[in-house]
């Protein structure tokens, strides 16, 4: 059917699977230094603003985090029954480090989470506080294990192949292999920006329907702070990762740029746009600014870089995939910088809150950093075939060599069960960001802003759920 084998639902399953579940492990990285972030204003200054949001904020959070490790748990069964070659091949590798991970950050994460989430009336500030801060550092050591299990299979180090098998010989080499640090940084920092523009879009939301009160503006300005300051800092690891893959995988430049070979001893040129074209061995329709590919690439105006006619046909990536899915997370990543400026003119003109199309534009960009990390994954998995293994092992030779009906039916399950599953999930979730957070009053204070005052509704009465209504106290019984 439509011309795919075995192998290929085996992929498009995995990747299904991994783009579903790689969406809450990144809100839950950035709401998780959020909220501790959260907590700690408020402990410093008791502006009873932050305390309201941490409460709001915990419940997403909460809910964010079940999906992420039900999603997640799917991922490690797929190494077993779908790349048992690979496992086999790389497990000595792979699953020593997936260990590491739910040894250190998943029982740190699940020794402290119920103290965040229940425990804000029944044990001390202090502690508390360290509660959430112990739970944020678990996302980023989860982090710090993924990637590094993951950039080894990009550019493996510390390893010997003894009878088919990868041994290790030099853990240091391995985790710390040569993408990881760059690997590493842009993920968690996609992570926070992703977080920020979610953030920033709840508030935008709730602004433009005219339910202007300190929580809301709090929401919107800390999110446009981050995005001032991260999304630029984004585009610099950005460059100092490409730099790193042209070193170490100079094939999956090729496909991002969309070149196939270069003119003489001339600088290559940057191709905006095209489409790049497997079987012509060409990039059709292409729009390209001299030198421009040469200097970003190299930072010089005379060096060339590689081409995909360089590299046999059966190594090259699928330029017409990874060609777009970078341009997609570029183009995204650049709206994020233009967002966070636009926010700071607004800000000096003290009309950040008011400005409508402002607040359109960060609406509307709620969802810009999930599908930048999406885009940007697709864009480095993608990148690396035909390598599960990046030079040592095709990803032909990994799969376990089920049969097509067989891959055909698990996906298919696969679909109907994780739009169903997760589908209420998201739409619990974002009924809650539609409640809004309740103020100290429990009621909004007009300040003039867009559109026009609505009657608050209860914190979790989208969850139809009985909750403690006195907002004093501050025990939130939904968590």
């Amino acid at each position: 059917m439509f011309g795919l084998e075995a192998l290929d639902l085996a992929r498009i399953q995995f990747a299904f699977t991994i783009s579903f579940h790689i969406l809450f492990p990144a809100i839950t990285i950035g709401l998780a230094s959020y909220l501790a972030v959260l907590e700690g204003l408020w402990l410093k200054t008791r502006d009873d603003t932050y305390r309201d949001l941490y409460h709001f904020w915990s419940k997403i959070f909460a809910v964010n985090f079940g999906m992420g490790v039900v999603s997640g748990l799917v991922m490690a069964y797929q190494f077993g029954t779908n790349w048992s070659r690979f496992s086999d091949f790389a497990g000595s590798v792979t699953g020593p480090l997936l260990t590491y991970e739910v040894l250190t950050a998943f029982f740190l994460e699940a020794g402290f989470l119920g103290v965040m989430l229940f425990g804000w009336n029944k044990v001390g500030r202090k502690l508390h506080f360290f509660s959430t801060v112990m739970v944020a550092i678990g996302t980023l050591i989860s982090t710090f294990w993924i990637l590094s299990s993951n950039s080894w299979m990009q550019t493996p180090q510390g390893y010997e192949i003894v009878n088919g098998q990868v041994i290790p010989v030099d853990w240091l080499a391995v985790i710390f292999n040569p993408s990881f640090p760059y690997r590493l940084a842009h993920m968690a920092v996609a992570a926070f920006v992703a977080t920020a523009f979610f953030v920033g879009s709840s508030a935008a939301w709730h602004l433009l329907r005219g339910r202007d009160n300190p929580a809301i503006r709090r929401m919107l300005s800390m999110a446009m702070w981050m995005a001032l300051i991260v999304a630029p800092v984004q585009a610099v690891i950005g460059d100092f990762h490409g730099l790193n893959t042209l070193k170490h995988q100079p094939a999956k430049i090729a496909a991002i740029e969309g070149h196939w070979e270069n003119v003489g001893n001339e600088p290559t040129p940057l191709i905006l746009f095209g489409w790049p074209d497997m079987k012509a061995e060409k990039t059709r329709f292409a729009v390209e600014i001299p030198y421009l590919g040469s200097l970003i690439l190299t930072h010089s105006l005379d060096k060339q870089v590689p081409v995909l006619k360089e590299f046999p046909p059966e190594d090259r990536p699928n330029s017409t995939i990874v060609f777009w899915s970078f341009r997609i997370m570029v183009g995204l990543g650049m709206l994020m910088i233009f967002t966070g400026l636009w926010s700071l003119w607004l800000r000096k003109r003290d009309t950040l809150y008011t400005s409508r199309p402002f607040l359109y534009l960060a609406l509307w960009m709620g969802p810009s950093g999930l599908i930048a990390i999406l885009a940007g994954w697709f864009t480095t998995e993608i990148g690396r075939q035909p390598w599960v293994v990046y030079g040592l092992m095709r990803t032909a030779d990994a799969s376990s060599g089920h049969s097509f009906v067989q891959m055909s039916i698990t996906l298919a399950l696969f679909v109907v069960v994780y739009f169903s599953l997760f589908g209420v999930g998201i739409g619990y979730m974002m009924r809650l960001v539609r409640k809004g957070p309740v103020t100290n009053e429990g009621a909004e204070t007009s300040h003039g802003g867009p559109g026009q005052k609505r009657t608050p509704a209860r914190p979790l009465s989208a969850a139809d759920d009985d909750h403690d209504a006195d907002h004093g106290t501050r025990l939130n019984k939904g968590n």
